[in-house]
């Protein structure tokens, strides 16, 4: 299909993030004609998901990406005298100092295939060496991981809590001395690992051993699939512009939700349950009577805040946090509302700003739950494909594994006039829309990038245990050193669809001081404990134990300006990545403005027309509506309580 596309398009989009896809649907479902083209075999971009299996392929991909050397383009003889072309970037430079660690116990006994994968000849694998059978078993060999992955020999004679030890891999290049190579795996084994190599258990012992209660990177493996890990995290506000464009153009149907069931706090080292919603204020513990009146006092004010301005005009140039103070609040009232129902920054917000954040809170409370915040089931990278698809119904044509060497500009008009792609074809367009990741660093010498530093951790229990197990929680863990920026925490439960029975997934995101791990190790501390042999006999460990992690900076392209770009055509619209706020309001109002600029005069992302009101023209010819009928339904795994948009009030609470 790839290489024998239609030569013109009205609308050339590459890159299937979730504002390009928005776009994409938006320009299909108003007639007209999309390709939607990525170099990657995965849609989403920066905004995908991925098995567990999904994410180490993906770290082997950005592996091999370091290793790519631009050639000389064989398209350059394609360009006539009147054009010229603007080449794209064959290297993803959006994310940074990558590093895994891996705190499970690593049976060696177990075969550590995923489940659903190819069977495989495992005398292949067992060596007559025992170290090199050891290593051979701790991962999952090339085929059945797609990717190879820097691991340790467990240590259960030696073990330590510290977080230096296990997986590691920064940049996603090994830089480690000694190396040894072990069935085409790389192995690194540190100074002690070295002294107590000639201690690791052959297979009979370890066959003796008896088995323990406990999760072990073998059962993450084979449970793979059981895991969809967001590359970014985020959650969507229940009133928010997302949720309304869901509803709106009816894209809803293609995806379910979660509500998120209780906000945290983190106070004097104790994670602890906001009350947010007038039921959990005044059935709240940990609030005196008092405290709860003025709670709800300036919750109620918070509401209609605009209608008062005689109580905050004079304090619109101090931050919110110095705002919180002048209202007779309590230091606990403060920090709640601070940190937990603003969810704003300590010293960057002013008083403005936080009062609108609180706002938004209470708006958004009620509608489909007792929390302002919905989780699509399976992950965020669902949504992106859900405006995919609708672009897919509407004519959208969709090639995955397909680069675009470069943009053909007319010299005369200064316009974008083609792309040539990796087959070499000219394919036509009126408008092109690119993502901010495949411009070269010709054309982004000007750009100036943040960065976001992003952490996935599985662990094996909640950070606040409750009676119930498939709590889904928000943490706002304020920075504590200047400089420094607060740390968002999102714990996902199996219920959620992204992780395997029994654990734990937790996403951290902040803005970027320095390196993901030495941004997030802090809060890491401060909440988990690393997995270690001694503490599986101890019952009451007083916090999670940590399984497996994985640290990544995420380039930040939100808030960089169009003139930034080097000599852009006017009809060459840039797309960003994903920012760190919280919401995915951002991407929504990126992309209705930049469609209102390719169709000025068209409803943005109208609902599909109702079968009944569709004239067929024609006795062979097939309602509009028939094109739903082959979209299959909902997974059968999908939990029952999980939540439809469009009908609050039948909502699960």
């Amino acid at each position: 299909m790839a290489d024998n596309l239609p030569a013109e398009f009205d609308v050339i989009v590459i890159g299937t993030g979730l504002p390009e896809s928005i776009i994409a649907a938006a320009c299909s479902r108003s007639g007209q004609r999309v390709l939607h083209v990525d170099s990657r075999s995965y849609y989403g971009g920066n905004w995908a998901s991925f098995s567990f299996s999904g994410i180490l392929s993906w770290l082997k991909e950005y592996q091999e990406n370091d290793d790519i050397v631009n050639e000389s383009p064989a398209w350059q003889e394609q360009i006539l005298e009147n054009e010229e072309a603007i080449a794209l970037s064959r290297k993803d430079k959006t994310i940074q100092h990558v590093e895994v660690f891996c705190y499970a116990s690593q049976d060696l006994h177990e075969d550590v295939e995923e489940a659903g994968a190819l069977q495989k000849n495992h005398a292949s694998v067992i060596s007559g060496n025992p170290t090199e059978a050891a290593h051979s078993a701790c991962l999952p060999s090339e085929d059945e991981s797609l990717c190879s992955v820097i691991c340790e020999v467990p240590r259960e004679q030696t073990p330590s809590s510290d977080l230096e030890t296990a997986l590691e891999i920064h940049d996603v290049e090994v830089t480690g001395e000694k190396e040894k190579y072990y069935d085409n795996k790389t192995c690194v084994k540190s100074a002690s690992e070295e002294e107590t190599s000639e201690n690791v258990p052959t297979e009979e012992d370890t066959a003796l051993q008896p088995k323990k209660n406990r999760i072990t990177y073998s059962q993450i493996i084979k449970e793979g699939r059981r895991f969809n890990i967001d590359l970014v995290s985020k959650l969507l506000y229940s009133r928010g512009l997302l949720i309304d464009l869901l509803i709106k153009s009816n894209v809803s149907r293609y995806a379910e939700f979660k509500n998120i069931t209780r906000i945290l706090a983190f106070r004097e080292g104790r994670v602890e349950q906001v009350p947010c919603s007038r039921a959990d204020v005044f059935n709240s513990k940990q609030l005196t009577m008092v405290e709860k009146r003025m709670l709800m006092k300036f919750l109620t004010f918070c509401m209609e805040y605009e209608k008062h301005p005689d109580q905050y005009k004079a304090y619109e140039e101090i931050t919110f946090s110095e705002y919180l103070k002048t209202q007779k609040l309590t230091p606990n009232l403060q920090y709640f509302v601070l940190h937990s129902i603003a969810m704003t920054s300590e010293k960057a917000s002013n008083t403005i700003e936080g009062l609108k954040a609180t706002k938004n809170f209470l708006h958004c409370l009620g509608r489909y739950g007792n929390t302002p915040f919905l989780f699509p089931l399976y992950g965020q990278g669902e949504l992106p494909q859900c405006f995919c698809r609708m672009c897919a119904v509407f004519g959208g044509i969709y090639c995955l594994r397909h680069s675009v060497q470069c943009l053909v500009v007319d010299k005369e008009s200064r316009k974008c006039k083609a792309i040539i792609d990796q087959f070499g074809q000219r394919i036509i367009s009126k408008h092109f829309l690119v993502e901010d990741s495949y411009f070269s660093e010709n054309t982004c010498s000007h750009v100036q990038y943040r960065q976001i530093s992003r952490s996935v951790l599985i662990t094996d229990r909640s950070v606040l245990k409750t009676d119930s197990d498939q709590q889904i929680s928000i943490l706002t863990v304020p920075g504590e050193e200047p400089g420094t920026f607060a740390v968002r925490v999102i714990e996902l439960c199996p219920s959620t669809m992204t992780c395997m029975k029994g654990t734990y997934l937790v996403h951290l995101t902040c803005t970027s001081s320095k390196t993901a791990r030495e941004d997030l190790e802090p809060v890491v501390r401060k909440l988990f404990t690393p997995y270690t042999e001694t503490e599986i006999e101890n019952e009451e460990v007083e916090k999670p134990r940590l399984l497996w992690a994985l640290y990544f900076n995420m380039r930040d392209s939100s808030d960089v300006s169009r003139n930034s770009y080097n000599d852009l055509p006017s009809n060459v619209y840039v797309c960003s990545g994903p920012d760190c706020g919280l919401g995915n309001d951002n991407a929504v109002k990126q992309a209705e403005t930049l469609f209102q600029l390719i169709c000025p005069n068209e409803d943005f992302c109208p609902p599909p027309p109702n079968p009944e009101d569709i004239i067929i023209d024609g006795d062979n010819l097939q309602p509009e509506a028939s094109e739903f009928s082959v979209i299959p339904e909902a997974n059968s795994e999908t939990p029952k309580e999980s939540t439809s948009l469009g009908n609050p009030e039948e909502a699960s609470r």
